[in-house]
């Protein structure tokens, strides 16, 4: 498989996609001869045209109620928030239009369209474009949130996203997006609602998604060095959420800990807590579960302040090491 980067991997997963589904669209703002705020749609209007990717006004919320109303009359469109802190401005028409439409109408209708935004802290974007808001979307029923952590992931959860006939919100932590990683050149799709055993271990489970997977990965190979074997579990896809891998990692390590980058309080940290202690996992549990997640602060622009808000390696270090000596 060749290596390629996370940005090139959601733009590739939309290209195909277009051109195998000539009702797929695209719209945002910037998206067109810009490339997005992110370059991730470089070319693609060159290739597609602009009655298929669609510039449009700076208005988050007419985009978003665009995208519903289109796919409620057969397309399949994808939308792109600039910036993940934008989709308050969505709200109205994911939540009680797109959300709601297949159950107000017994299954007669459906809603496939796939919101993509780019979220978390890490570019000194400040406060108002650095937030972690996946536990708001996933809060509501009837839409599915996914979480990419690789450019492997990112591509194969797009196309099952794009695919999928409900709403469904992707959120691309920025800094992955020039990370790189190899992908296969045939077609795959990564089924949402499985999660992904990133690294075995048998003394401790992390249980992650996004940006938090790969610091997660590299804390765990510094921790192996001092006998200390930790097992990743990356969800990718927060809804639907696989609880029987989580749970069958907690039951072989015997410990869990919880990480995000969003803040913790109301985090969706929490409901991962909640699916290991109410089930079998409980009564394996040698410590209490952990979680490990940003401050409840809003996002500093300075540099060393914005990288102490969320968790770090040493953080992660330090917390496997604290909770191996609890009973």
């Amino acid at each position: 498989m060749r290596e390629i980067t996370y940005a090139q991997a959601v733009r590739e997963a939309m290209c195909e996609e277009m051109r195998s589904d000539n009702d797929v669209i695209f719209m945002g703002e910037d998206i067109g001869v810009y490339g997005g705020a992110f370059g991730v749609s470089r070319g693609m209007i060159e290739e597609f045209g602009s009655e298929r990717v669609l510039e449009t006004p700076i208005s988050e919320l007419a985009i978003t109620g665009c995208a519903a109303g289109a796919a409620m009359t057969g397309l399949r469109p994808i939308v792109e928030i600039m910036f993940s802190d934008f989709i308050t401005l969505s709200m109205e028409p994911l939540v009680n239009q797109a959300a709601k439409n297949r159950y107000q109408f017994g299954g007669q209708a459906s809603v496939p369209m796939v919101l993509r935004t780019p979220g978390g802290s890490g570019t000194g974007a400040a406060a108002q474009h650095s937030q972690s808001l996946e536990a708001w979307v996933a809060h509501v029923p009837g839409i599915k949130v996914v979480v990419p952590s690789t450019p492997y992931d990112a591509k194969g959860l797009l196309k099952a996203a794009i695919r999928d006939n409900n709403p469904v919100v992707v959120f691309e932590q920025k800094m992955l997006y020039r990370t790189k990683g190899a992908v296969p050149d045939d077609d795959y799709i990564v089924p949402l609602g499985q999660a992904d055993v990133k690294r075995s271990g048998s003394d401790v489970s992390i249980i992650t998604y996004g940006r938090m997977v790969q610091r997660s990965i590299d804390a765990a190979k510094q921790l192996s060095l001092e006998g200390i074997s930790v097992e990743v579990i990356d969800i990718r896809s927060l809804v639907p959420l696989d609880t029987e891998t989580i749970i069958n990692s907690v039951i072989k390590t015997g410990r869990a800990i919880v990480i995000h980058e969003a803040a913790k309080t109301g985090g969706f940290g929490g409901e991962i807590v909640s699916s290991i202690v109410d089930s079998e996992a409980f009564f394996y549990l040698e410590a209490p579960v952990k979680r490990l997640c940003g401050l409840d602060v809003p996002i500093p622009y300075n540099p060393k302040l914005e990288a102490e808000v969320v968790p770090s390696e040493d953080k992660i270090k330090t917390a496997v090491k604290a909770l191996l000596k609890e009973e």
